[in-house]
C-alpha cells in the first residue's frame, strides 16, 4: 500500500533509521551506503523495484564473472586478485542495493506485498549464484573437494536468508537477544556483508583456502539450524 511522502526530500539519516539491521557490519556499512544510494535514487525518481533489479543484475554478474575466471585463475592463466577484487567490490554494492530498496520504500511509502516477494526472490537468486561462485573457485583450486561437502555448503547457506525472512513476520524470535559488542562480534559469523566481505578478500589474496571457507560456514550454518530446531521446538512444546 502506498502511503503520502514526507513533506520534504528525506536525508540519508532518515533512510538509515528504518535500516532492518543485518548485523554489526551491515548496520556500520552496507546499510549506511544503502541510504546514500536511495537518497539518490528517489532523487531521480527511480521505484525500489529498480533498485531490487540493480541488486538481481550486479549480483549476478558478479558471480558469473568468479565463476567464469575460477578455472583460468586455478592454473595460473588470470589475474586472481583483479577477479577477488571484482567480486569483494560487486557483491558488497548489490547488497547495498538491496539494503536501499527496503529503505526507499518504508521511507516513501511506496512498499508493496509484490515489491516484498520479489526481493525475496532476487536475494534467492543472488545468494544461489554467489554459492555456486565459490563452490567453483573452491572446486576449481581443489579438485578433490567433495561431492558433499558443496552439496552441504549449498543446502546450509540459506538458512541465513530463510530465518532473515521469518524475522519479518509474527514468526520472529531470537535465541540470543543481547546487542552488547561481544555478542553482536561473535553473531558477525552471520552477518551476510561481513561475510561476502570476508569472501571477497579471499578471493582476493588466497583463493586456494576457499575449500576451507565453504568447510567453515557450512558448520556455521549447518549449526546454526540444529541450534534453531531446538529453541523453536522447545517453545513449541510449552506452548
Amino acid at each position: 500500500m502506498r502511503t503520502a511522502e514526507p513533506p520534504t526530500p528525506p536525508t540519508a539519516a532518515d533512510y538509515y533509521a528504518v535500516n532492518r539491521g543485518g548485523g554489526l557490519f551491515s548496520e556500520a556499512l552496507s546499510q549506511k551506503i544503502g541510504s546514500r544510494i536511495a537518497v539518490h535514487a528517489r532523487r531521480y525518481g527511480l521505484s525500489p523495484t529498480v533498485l531490487t533489479i540493480c541488486n538481481l543484475g550486479l549480483g549476478l554478474l558478479t558471480s558469473f564473472v568468479v565463476i567464469a575466471g575460477a578455472g583460468p585463475v586455478a592454473h595460473g592463466q588470470g589475474w586472481g586478485w583483479l577477479v577477488g577484487l571484482l567480486a569483494l567490490a560487486g557483491w558488497q554494492l548489490a547488497y547495498a542495493f538491496d539494503c536501499a530498496d527496503g529503505q526507499l520504500a518504508r521511507v516513501t511509502g511506496r512498499s508493496s506485498a509484490a515489491g516484498g516477494r520479489l526481493d525475496v526472490l532476487c536475494d534467492v537468486a543472488v545468494q544461489s549464484a554467489l554459492v555456486a561462485a565459490i563452490s567453483a573457485t573452491a572446486k576449481a583450486q581443489q579438485p578433490h573437494t567433495p561431492a558433499w561437502l558443496l552439496s552441504a555448503f549449498a543446502a546450509t547457506w540459506m538458512v541465513n536468508l530463510v530465518t532473515s525472512v521469518m524475522q519479518g513476520g509474527g514468526q520472529a524470535a531470537s535465541m540470543v537477544t543481547s546487542r552488547s559488542l561481544p555478542i553482536r562480534a561473535v553473531k558477525l559469523v552471520r552477518d551476510y556483508g561481513a561475510v561476502i566481505a570476508l569472501a571477497g578478500v579471499l578471493l582476493t589474496v588466497a583463493p586456494h583456502w576457499a575449500v576451507w571457507f565453504v568447510a567453515l560456514f557450512t558448520l556455521v550454518n549447518g549449526g546454526f539450524l540444529a541450534a534453531s530446531i531446538a529453541f523453536t521446538g522447545r517453545t513449541a512444546l510449552r506452548s
